[in-house]
């Protein structure tokens, strides 16, 4: 048995899901990675510092890879194999794509992988997270999709694998679509995925402008990530690019604050593993509080412009 895992190249080097995947599956025995993208020592390297013992790889230049990668990793995935995905979006694309020319399940939105005997027992999350689901396959090749962060990433001692160059087959017209543009979004301060510390906003705060500033302010002086829920972005506050949530993004910070944010289940699947979970909401019945570790029953206009205070007399 070979496990696969999927890597798409972002600026330069392997995905942060490909290198959490890797840590996972390197104790299961010979781990391959599918690497979609120009490619370099440097990105070879760091596979294999991760635990790949073979890397597959596939630039497929300006055209839509998932069509070309879908159709290349179907050629090299054994009927006893797994494939692992992480939740990008050509992730999922290819995902899909394989499990139809192998004719198996994707098993989704994985929180846990476990091998057992003969079969592959994967865990994933329901109803808002409320319910945990073992889902056991019995024949392969399996093919998981596993949401972010769930394993934490860690590097070993591995060399630099092998690496073989997969050619860019003919899939005809679904390989046809380019692209035209890359446009690199500008953004200011920590990344909001890899944050330690990430201050999010709900609806609480009221608005734009001058009523969402202290959440900004606040992460300013923390050194922190600001995050926001589905509603905020929604309304046009803050820019998509930082939702958190089931629909948006997920992270495990060490600290997480929440101003405003009453806890919909669409927002707590994306930051309920938070190592230290702090609430602020006016609301004593509010679901947020369920997950807190230490809650602030109050004003959020009140609080959150104390809290600067103190910070700034620091």
């Amino acid at each position: 048995m070979t496990t696969w895992v999927f890597c798409e190249e972002q600026n330069g080097a392997p995905s942060a899901s490909s290198l959490e995947l890797l840590t996972k599956a390197r104790s299961w025995g010979d781990v391959a990675v599918f690497y979609v993208g120009a490619g370099s020592d440097e990105a070879f390297a760091a596979l294999g510092e991760y635990g790949a013992t073979t890397i597959h790889q596939l630039d497929a230049g300006d055209a839509l890879p998932a069509a070309v990668a879908a159709a290349a990793m179907s050629d090299l995935v054994a009927a006893d194999d797994i494939a692992l995905f992480g939740m990008g979006y050509t992730a999922r694309d290819v995902a899909g794509r394989l499990s139809a020319r192998l004719g198996c399940t994707v098993l989704s939105n994985a929180t846990d992988i476990d091998l057992g005997g003969d079969q592959v027992r994967v865990s994933n999350e329901i109803l808002g997270g409320t319910t945990r689901v073992i889902t056991a396959a019995t024949e392969g090749p399996v093919v998981v999709v596993v949401r972010p962060k769930v394993f934490a990433a860690e590097a070993g001692e591995g060399a630099i694998p092998p690496v073989t160059t997969v050619a860019v087959p003919d899939v005809g017209h679904a390989g046809a679509g380019t692209v035209l543009e890359r446009h690199v979004e500008e953004s200011e301060g920590p990344d909001l995925e890899a944050a330690a510390i990430v201050v999010g906003g709900g609806r609480g705060m009221g608005g734009a402008d001058d009523k969402w500033e202290p959440v900004a302010k606040l992460a300013g002086l923390l050194g922190a990530a600001v995050g926001a829920t589905r509603a905020v972005v929604d309304a046009g506050w803050v820019p998509y690019s930082l939702q958190i949530g089931q629909t948006g993004k997920t992270v495990k910070p060490d600290v997480y604050i929440a101003c405003g944010i009453s806890g919909a289940m669409q927002h707590l699947v994306g930051m309920k593993d938070s190592g230290l979970i702090v609430a602020i909401n006016k609301d004593a019945e509010a679901p947020i509080f369920s997950i807190a570790d230490l809650g602030v029953v109050g004003d959020v206009h009140k609080v959150v412009p104390a809290l600067i205070e103190a910070l700034e007399a620091r």
